[in-house]
């Protein structure tokens, strides 16, 4: 009969102990906070504002002195052609001559037909991309004049930029918040809740590239936002 009794009270302090502990997890379960994680993106276009614009030429030949000349005659053209389309002082750079000698090239197994490699580099820095792009187009001109504008060197390639991005980001940002909210509430309704406020909130880096390959002048913008909202019941 005491066994009966001891098997009973063991028995009763046991429910009582699970009661506790099932009422403490059901009281933590409805009183853990429930959140929805968003990204937001913001996407936009826009026209090179900037323009970088190398024009290399090359001389060769045996007397230093000589390619000097000739090179500082070239330079003169060159220069003269960018002012009368436009270009101004201020905008074009001189660079000084690059020289190599070809007869100090070690891996050589016949002597070069010229001794001195001169390359020239004047460069074009503006906010005139229209114009610049319509040179670009023309510099055939030179050509008629005797100077061949060298291409595809990568440190010579042209550079088109946006300097514009501080006047566009809040628009963008606005977009992105706006996009992810949108997100969240349709996530809110499926699952029968309602949205509440923002918990936390995490912009993203801005990145701007080239929209593709062939048209380097027009700027791909993007930005993610990622946002964290409370759900309601």
């Amino acid at each position: 009969m005491k066994t009966y009794r001891y098997e009973a009270l063991i028995l009763a302090v046991a429910l009582v102990i699970m009661g506790l502990l099932l009422k403490k997890g059901l009281d933590g379960f409805s009183g853990r906070e429930r959140t929805v994680n968003v990204k937001g993106l913001s996407e936009m276009e826009v026209p090179a504002d900037k323009v970088t614009w190398p024009l290399v030429f090359k001389e060769l030949g045996n007397d230093l002195q000589d390619l000097y000349v000739r090179i500082n005659r070239n330079n003169l053209t060159v220069i003269s052609f960018l002012k009368e389309n436009g270009i101004t002082d201020e905008e074009i750079s001189v660079n000084a001559p690059e020289i190599i000698d070809m007869s100090a090239e070690r891996y050589s197994t016949s002597p070069p037909p010229y001794r001195y490699n001169v390359t020239s580099v004047i460069t074009v820095s503006s906010g005139k991309v229209d114009l610049v792009r319509e040179l670009i187009s023309d510099q055939g001109e030179l050509l008629k004049q005797g100077i061949a504008i060298t291409g595809g060197e990568y440190r010579y390639n042209t550079v088109y930029s946006y300097t514009g991005l501080n006047d566009i980001k809040p628009r963008m940002i606005e977009e992105a918040t706006r996009n992810a909210r949108t997100a969240a509430v349709k996530f809110a309704q499926d699952s029968d809740s309602k949205l509440g406020k923002i918990k936390n909130a995490y912009q993203g880096q801005f990145s701007i590239t080239d929209r593709d390959e062939n048209t380097p002048y027009i700027k791909k913008i993007r930005v993610v936002t990622t946002i964290n909202y409370y759900l309601k019941d």
